[in-house]
C-alpha cells in the first residue's frame, strides 16, 4: 500500500533494493555492525544473569522468569514425547493447564526445545530474552532503513529504541513474550505494502504467515499492532487519497488473503484458546481495567535506565513502566512532530497515532503522581466484557505510542542527516566555492545531533536486577523421588506453587524436565463460574500452608484439617510429599507432621509417603 518511489512530501526515503531477492543475502557492512551492536547491547542488559545463569532469577519479576523457564521446559517435553503442546498435564493436576490460554510463547519453546535439552531452561530463557531484544532491534532498523528514512545512522538509532526502549526493558524482567516483537515491524511493512498493484496475493500469503506465526509468541502485542494498524492505514489513505483510491481493492483482497492463511494455520489453537478444556472466559472481576497509565510516567525515568531509580516504584511505579520516557525525549518528539508536520506524511501519522494511543492508555480513571484523580479516562466509554479488550491493560496501550517515539526520533536524525550536502566531486575551484556547508549549517547540525542524543542519553538501560535462587533440593535432581511417584500420580512440593508461592518448588518441575506432575501452580484457569483467575482455585490444605508460611508459625491442628487433607491429597492424585530447604521451613514441618504424621529424612528432603492414605 506504501507508494515506495521517491515522496517528498511523505518526507521519507524508500531504498528501491529492499524489494530485490539478494537484498537480504548481501547485507552491507554497516548492516552487520549495527546487528552486532544490538546483539552487544542484549548481552550487556543480560549480565547479571550470565554471572550465575543456573542460579539467577529475575529479582522484580522472580516469580513470571520461573513461570517461563518453566515454558521453556513445556516445550521441550511436548517435542521430545509428542503431546499435545496446546495444553499441559504436568502442572496443576490433575485438572491442567490451557496453555493457549496463557503466554506459552509456543512459538519459541518449541523450536527451541534442542536448546533447552543440551543447557536446560535457565540457559536457554538467558539466551533467548537477549536474543529477542537484540532481534527486534534489527528488524526495527531494517524497516526503518528500507522504508522510511535514507540514513542508516538514523535507522541505528530508531531500531535501538525501539528494541531497548524503557517500557521493553521493564518487560524484560521476567516476561520475555513482551520483548519478543521482532515479526511486528516486519507486519507493519506487509500491511502498507497489501496496496502494490500486482502483488496482493503474495503480499497477502507472507502477512497471514507472519501473524499465525506471532500469535505463538505474544497475541497481546499482535493486537496492539493491529489496532494501531487499523488506524494508520486509514489516515494515510485519506493523506493519499489521489493515489491510494485506486489500490483499495487490492489492499482489501490482500488483507483477506492473509487473514485466510492465519485462520487456516492458527484457528484451530484459537478455538482451543477459547473453548478446549481449562479455557475462560474474561478475568474474574475486570482487573486488568484499572491499570491505566499515570500521567507522571509518560515523562519520568524507568527504574532500569541509567537516569532512573528505584524510589519511583513508591509513588507511580504502581503500574507497569510502559513508557517512562523523560521530560527531554517528550519534548524532542513533540518538537519533531510540529516540525515535520506538513512535510513528512509519516511524521504526521505516528503523531497522531502515539498521541491517540497514549490518550487511550489512560484506563478508567485518570491516575497521576500515583493517585487516582476524580476525572474519567477514555476506557469508561468500552464495555467491560468486551471481547479480547476485556482482558488488556489499558496502559499497555501506550507500547504503540513508544513505537511512535521511536519512528520521530529515526526521522529526525534522518532530517539532520540530509541537511549535509553530498561530497564536492574533484575540482579545480576551492572547497569554499563547491560547498553550502557553512560553519553556521554545521553548528546547527552538531547542536541537533546533540539534543537528540542528549534526549535519549537517560534512557539507555543498566542491566536487569537479578537475585540469587537455589537449586532444587539433590533428591529431585538426582531422580531419588522416582520409586515414590508412580505413573498416573504426582509429587506434592510443599510450598505449593502458586502465583505469589512457592517459587522454588515450581522450578522443580522446570529444571527436572517436568519428569513429575504437581499440583497447583503459576497460570491463568477457570474458577467455578467459568472466569479466568491466577493459579487453581486454593483448597483447604493450600491454605494452611500458605497461612503458615505468611505468619511464620503452624495453626494448631484439628481433626477436621486433617480429613481435609487427605480428601485435598486425593483430588491431587498424590503419591508422595516433599517439603525441602525453605525459610518457613521449620514452621512447614510442624504443619505437615500435625497433618500426616511425623514423616521420614530422606536425602536433603522430608518427605511422607502419603500412598498409603490415600488409597
Amino acid at each position: 500500500m506504501v507508494d515506495n518511489s521517491s515522496d517528498a512530501e511523505a518526507g521519507s526515503t524508500r531504498v528501491d533494493r529492499s524489494r530485490q531477492w539478494w537484498a537480504f543475502r548481501t547485507p552491507a557492512r554497516v548492516d552487520v555492525l549495527a546487528i552486532g551492536a544490538y546483539v552487544l547491547l542484549g548481552i550487556f542488559v543480560c549480565a547479571n544473569y550470565w554471572v550465575d545463569v543456573n542460579h539467577r532469577v529475575s529479582s522484580h519479576l522472580p516469580t513470571d522468569h520461573s513461570w517461563f523457564e518453566w515454558l521453556f521446559a513445556h516445550g521441550a517435553y511436548s517435542v521430545q514425547h509428542l503431546e499435545n503442546p496446546l495444553f499441559s498435564a504436568r502442572q496443576n493436576a490433575p485438572d491442567g493447564v490451557n496453555m493457549m490460554a496463557n503466554t506459552s510463547l509456543l512459538g519459541v519453546t518449541l523450536p527451541l526445545a534442542p536448546l533447552t535439552w543440551l543447557f536446560g531452561p535457565q540457559v536457554t530463557y538467558a539466551l533467548y530474552l537477549g536474543g529477542a531484544l537484540a532481534a527486534t532491534a534489527a528488524t526495527s532498523y531494517w524497516m526503518l532503513s528500507r522504508h522510511l528514512v535514507s540514513s542508516r545512522a538514523a535507522a541505528f538509532v530508531g531500531g535501538a529504541f525501539l528494541g531497548f526502549a524503557p517500557g521493553i526493558i521493564h518487560h524484560a524482567n521476567g516476561q520475555p513474550n513482551f520483548v519478543s516483537n521482532f515479526l511486528l515491524p516486519l507486519i507493519v511493512v506487509r500491511v502498507f505494502r497489501l496496496g502494490e498493484p500486482g502483488r496482493w496475493l503474495r503480499n497477502g500469503l507472507v502477512l497471514g504467515l507472519l501473524v499465525a506465526y506471532q500469535i505463538f509468541i505474544n497475541e497481546e502485542m499482535l493486537l496492539l499492532t493491529a489496532l494501531a494498524c487499523g488506524v494508520a492505514v486509514p489516515l494515510y489513505v485519506a493523506f493519499r487519497w489521489s493515489l491510494m483510491r485506486n489500490r483499495i481493492w487490492t489492499f482489501l483482497r490482500g488483507l483477506g488473503v492473509g487473514g485466510v492463511v492465519a485462520l487456516l494455520l492458527a484457528g484451530y489453537p484459537i478455538w482451543y484458546q477459547f473453548n478446549g478444556p481449562q479455557s475462560y472466559r474474561g478475568l474474574q472481576g475486570g482487573v486488568f481495567h484499572n491499570w491505566g497509565e499515570d500521567l507522571r510516567a509518560f515523562v519520568t525515568y524507568s527504574r532500569d535506565t541509567i537516569a532512573g531509580s528505584p524510589e519511583v516504584e513508591k509513588t507511580i511505579g504502581v503500574t507497569e513502566q510502559n513508557t517512562w520516557l523523560g521530560w527531554p525525549l517528550v519534548g524532542l518528539a513533540v518538537l519533531v512532530a510540529v516540525l515535520l508536520w506538513r512535510t513528512s506524511i509519516v511524521a504526521r501519522i505516528v503523531a497522531l497515532l502515539g498521541a491517540g494511543f497514549a490518550l487511550a492508555s489512560l484506563g478508567r480513571q485518570i491516575r497521576y503522581d500515583g493517585q487516582l484523580t476524580e476525572y474519567e479516562g477514555p476506557w469508561r466509554l468500552l464495555p467491560e466484557d468486551l471481547p479480547l479488550i476485556e482482558m488488556m491493560m489499558p496502559t499497555r496501550l501506550s507500547l504503540v505510542t513508544v513505537a511512535t517515539v521511536g519512528i520521530l526520533v529515526a526521522l529526525a536524525w534522518n532530517e539532520v542527516a540530509k541537511s549535509r550536502p553530498p561530497s564536492a566531486s574533484p575540482s579545480s575551484q576551492p572547497p569554499s566555492a563547491t560547498s553550502n556547508d557553512t560553519a553556521p549549517a554545521r553548528r546547527l547540525r552538531i547542536l541537533a545531533y546533540a539534543a537528540v542524543a542528549l534526549a535519549l542519553l537517560p534512557i539507555v538501560p543498566r542491566p536487569l536486577p537479578a537475585m540469587h535462587v537455589d537449586p532444587p533440593p539433590r533428591f529431585i535432581t538426582s531422580g531419588a523421588w522416582r520409586p515414590y511417584v508412580p505413573a498416573g500420580r504426582t509429587l506434592v512440593p510443599v510450598p505449593i506453587p502458586s502465583n505469589v508461592h512457592g517459587l522454588s518448588t515450581l522450578r522443580w518441575s522446570a529444571l527436572t524436565g517436568q519428569a513429575f506432575p504437581i499440583p497447583a501452580g503459576y497460570f491463568i484457569g477457570p474458577d467455578a463460574q467459568g472466569y479466568g483467575v491466577f493459579g487453581a482455585p486454593s483448597r483447604p490444605t493450600s491454605l494452611l500452608i500458605y497461612g503458615t508460611m505468611d505468619r511464620g508459625a503452624a495453626p494448631v491442628v484439628t481433626e477436621e484439617n486433617r480429613r481435609q487433607a487427605i480428601e485435598d491429597l486425593r483430588f491431587w492424585r498424590a503419591s508422595v510429599v516433599v517439603l525441602g530447604d525453605h525459610p518457613a521451613a521449620p514452621a512447614l514441618h510442624v504443619l505437615l507432621a500435625g497433618l500426616l504424621g511425623p514423616g521420614q529424612r530422606v536425602d536433603d528432603v522430608w518427605l511422607w509417603d502419603v500412598r498409603a492414605l490415600v488409597n
